[in-house]
Order: C-alpha cells, then structure tokens, then sequence
C-alpha cells in the first residue's frame, strides 16, 4: 500500500527580536497536512517557547528523516549574538537573510513545497550595510523570477479580496515616475497567470486602480492615468486578458464593486493595503506571485512591543500566520497535482 507523504512546508522565524518566532511556536497548536520545518536558530525557539509556556517540543531536522511524533523539526541557524525580545541587533541580520536564501534554496530544489514567512525588519537589515527593501525583491532576485508581484487576500463578508501592488515599498514621492506602462503590463500578466496556475480561477477578473483622484478626472488632476495606465489596459484586453480600469480607488473597493473582481492591482501600497487590512486584518496572507515556488507570509510587521511583552505575545492573534499556512499548504498541493 503506497504511503501519503505530506508536503514539507518551510517556515523562516523573521525578526529574532520580534514576534515571529512565537507565532512559528504556536503553529503547534494546529495538526496540519504537512511537515512543518522552522528556519531559525533553535535555541532562541526553545527561550520562546519557555517564554511562552508552549511546552513544544523542538528537534534538529534532517531531510531524510521522518518527524519524531509531536515535535516540530527546526532547522537551526545559529544567532550571531543573543537576540534580545523587542530590541533588534543589525548583527543578526545575516542570519536572518540566510534563513531567507536556505529556505528558498530548499524550495527550488523540491525539498520543500512552499515556504511561510514570518516577518522581518527591514530598517535593521539596512542597518547592518545590506540594502533590503522586501521579500517580495529578496525572493525574485534569489529565484531568478523575471517580474514578481506583491498581493495580498483576505476574507471578506462578500468572499475573497485581493489586492496586488504595482509598486511595492516606495516613498510616496518616488511612486508616479515609478508607474510605466510595461511596468503594468507585466503586473498584470503575472497576477492573471498566477491566478490561474496557483489559485484555479480559469477566467480572472482584473480590475486596476488609477493613481490620482478619481483616476485623474479627465485629465484635471493628473495625466498619468490617460497616458500611461488607460494605454497599458488597452494593451491587455488585446492579449485576452480580463482588465477593467483605470478604476477610481475611492470605488473599486466598495464591496459590491470589488466582489465582481478575482483581484484589483493597487497603483501603490497604502492605496490598496489599508482597506484590505482593515477588511481582513489578523488572518490576511501577503502572497507573492511570479516565483518559481509558492511563498506566503503574514499581514503584519514584526510587533516588536508585543515580543518584549511575553503576556502580550502569548495573546497575540495568530490568525494570520496560520492563514499562511494554510494557504501555502493549498498552494503547494494545486501546484503538485498540476
């Protein structure tokens, strides 16, 4: 009789100072279909979960080796100075980084099905002389992804919302030159070509954002969505793919407007990300689309208040992580059966 054997799921542990290692730890709480392996070092996860009083118990993974029943299997990357709960250390963060390359590495290779992300501060990598702007540029680099995609999907009251961004981590000064018709041309093309390959929608439905009020009013109040953002729609609906717009921010999330749409591309991140988080906050997954491997991640940032506070950091909703997880495990398995 041919045995199942359950995807293994890499799980990066994030900020060693904030609150990702903790809600790696309560993964515990849940028997999930897969074989879930921490990234990060194992010796602050056992703190952590003293900390937390977990009672988890934690072993060293090795990949040909199947899981001590009721354990979680880390693979241990060494801190390079004890990380302190809510006080960052520029000198962890290349260990940090590596546990991003290693899991990432393990994904394209096939030893793992998908990796999860916990989160990570990026002020503090950019602290240590290493120029960091995301894991949505980090992994698209390591995989040789041509165009990745920031998105994000929530539930709703009216189903899922989700949001893909045409501009990730920017200033908000920087965003207009930032936006150019190839540049949205490939967005789309990656969020229509995900949403298919990875999520089964086999007509997608787009909608995009303009980028001024009310996409530009006619050209009163800013140009760029008639040359730039109407131009590459147009290109689009000619290829075959599904896209309306340049559609009003203030009204593509309006839910009856946003329920006709399997995804609507934001012209920046806090034109689309705030109405999504506040819709679906604590149990929204950050996908990243275009990429060779599926990843996802959580909604929020490391919380480094709530990890210097270990009552607080046992409250915390780890709704989010878990919708991470239970997403990549999805992921994975669609991607297995293709």
């Amino acid at each position: 009789m041919a045995t199942h054997v359950l995807p293994a799921i890499a799980v990066t542990a994030g900020e060693p100072a904030g609150i990702g290692p903790d809600l790696c730890l309560r993964l515990a709480e849940r028997n999930w279909k897969a074989r879930v392996v921490l990234f990060g070092d194992i010796e602050l996860l056992r703190e952590r979960g003293r900390r937390l009083g977990a009672g988890v118990r934690l072993d060293s993974y090795v990949a040909r080796r199947a899981a001590a029943s009721g354990a979680i299997e880390v693979a241990h990357f060494p801190l390079a100075v004890p990380a302190m709960p809510g006080k960052p250390d520029p000198a962890n963060a290349r260990n940090v980084l590596a546990i991003l390359d290693a899991a990432a590495g393990g994904c394209m290779s096939g030893e793992f099905a998908a990796m999860v992300t916990a989160p990570v501060q990026k002020s503090v990598i950019n602290a240590a002389g290493v120029p960091f702007t995301g894991h949505t540029e980090f992994l698209a680099a390591r995989t040789g992804a041509a165009h990745a995609v920031m998105m994000l999907a929530g539930r709703t009251g009216t189903g899922w919302l989700r949001v893909a961004l045409a501009t990730t981590h920017l200033p908000l000064a920087a965003v207009p030159a930032a936006i150019t018709r190839e540049g949205l041309e490939r967005t789309a093309r990656t969020v229509a070509a995900d949403l298919v390959a990875k999520f089964g929608i086999a007509k997608p439905r787009i909608a995009m954002c303009g980028l001024n009020p009310h996409a530009g009013e006619g050209g009163y109040l800013g140009h760029e969505d008639i040359e730039i953002i109407e131009p590459a729609i147009a290109a689009l609906r000619g290829e075959g793919i599904d896209v309306v717009g340049p559609v009003p921010a203030d009204t593509a999330f309006v839910p009856a407007t946003a329920q006709r749409f399997d995804c609507i591309v934001a012209m920046y991140h806090d034109q689309g990300l705030p109405v999504l988080k506040a819709a679906s906050f604590g149990h929204g997954v950050n996908v990243t689309l275009g990429l060779p491997i599926v990843r996802t991640s959580v909604d929020h940032g490391t919380a480094l208040d709530l990890a210097a506070d270990g009552r607080s950091a046992r409250s915390a909703d780890p709704g989010s992580m878990f919708s991470a997880m239970e997403l990549a495990i999805e992921l994975a398995g669609r991607g297995a059966a293709r």
